[in-house]
């Protein structure tokens, strides 16, 4: 007995993704679907590349189509992504989701998660901008080893400039930092550095993204308020270390996303420098800025709590020496860099099938 397409589609309707809450087929997934004999071959369509539960989702398929078709069946499954977005694109188009990371605090390392989580998702194959809006402590050129560089501009056929982000890791990056000498202090005062932000947005040639992600300052000043008014927020992922002083200024910088003048997203909290883990002693964990203030954070405002980052020596080293962490994908800080970064990815999805 011959097995058809629709016995297939039948079997994988019993596949349901546990986020959106619907089947695999009516969420429209399945791809490409081919059979030959007892030969199978689909292609699974996810919402990012960086799905968590793509190896979950494939065997539920494969068992399904074994089970309701032909348990002697030969399956193919092809994964690939198509990254949703939210409706709501009116600006920026060619970007899918612009993603904030934001503290309220200095000093809690929101830069360097922001550049490994942009690393991590480029890996996992998608398309990645960082924008470093942090005015007044640039730290991205440092962080991709791109200190005194300058990018270079193109004109367009209207005769627009339009600036050409600088490519690292895959990635495609704007700093402030770019243009000014990293020597040099620069007084910014509100309306010139609303206006500069702006531009690093609307003035850049960034080809299509999935995902825009932006290191902001630190606090709850005019660059929050300009980027959060100015441009359609996929979301904002707050970071925060375990000390009271840092959780009491994080919870103001939280907060400031629920206003109703803003009303961001807020797609979960990380907690860097969670704890201490000595080189020679890998498996060992050291509580030495108090221990689980981040997710007691995320309770309160009933948010997801997305994961610790542990106080390592690597991440400061490779952060000096322009190589993110996360491309050391053996190392465990960078395995957790990559379930925080599916976590996010998820929560976007979710949010984009609702909105």
């Amino acid at each position: 007995m011959n097995i058809t397409i629709e016995q297939v589609l039948a079997a994988l309707r019993n596949v349901e993704d546990p986020d959106l809450k619907k089947d695999l087929v009516t969420l429209n997934m399945i791809k490409e679907l081919t059979i030959e004999d007892k030969k199978i071959s689909f292609t699974l369509e996810l919402t990012t590349p960086a799905c968590p539960m793509k190896d979950m989702l494939k065997n539920a398929c494969l068992n399904a189509i074994k089970y309701f078709v032909d348990k002697e069946a030969e399956i193919n499954i092809n994964i690939t992504s198509r990254v949703t977005k939210p409706n709501d694109t009116t600006q920026l188009k060619d970007i899918k989701n612009i993603i904030l990371v934001s503290s309220g605090k200095g000093g809690v390392g929101k830069s360097t998660v922001a550049s490994n989580l942009a690393v991590t998702l480029a890996a996992d194959g998608a398309k990645v901008g960082l924008i470093d809006a942090d005015i007044y402590g640039p730290s991205v050129p440092t962080m991709f080893g791109l200190v005194g560089a300058k990018p270079s501009a193109r004109e367009t056929e209207e005769g627009k400039t339009l600036i050409l982000p600088i490519e690292k890791y895959g990635i495609k990056l704007l700093s402030l930092g770019f243009f000014a000498d990293p020597d040099q202090p620069v007084p910014w005062r509100g309306p010139m550095a609303s206006n500069a932000i702006k531009q690093l947005f609307n003035d850049a040639d960034w080809g299509d993204l999935d995902y825009l992600i932006v290191d902001l300052p630190p606090g709850t000043g005019d660059i929050h308020i300009t980027i959060t008014q100015s441009f359609p927020i996929a979301g904002a992922v707050i970071v925060t270390t375990p000390q009271q002083v840092a959780l009491a200024d994080t919870r103001k910088g939280l907060a400031m996303f629920r206003m109703p003048s803003i009303n961001i997203p807020v797609l979960g909290v990380i907690e860097n420098m969670a704890y201490f883990t000595p080189d020679e002693l890998p498996d060992n964990k050291y509580y030495i800025f108090g221990k689980d203030g981040g997710k007691s954070l995320a309770t309160s405002f009933n948010v997801p709590f997305l994961g610790e980052i542990p106080l390592v020596q690597g991440i400061t080293a490779c952060g000096d020496s322009g190589t993110p962490i996360a491309l050391d994908k053996l190392s465990k800080t960078a395995i957790a860099f990559a379930e925080i970064a599916g976590r996010i990815a998820q929560q976007i999805a979710i949010n984009n099938a609702q909105s």
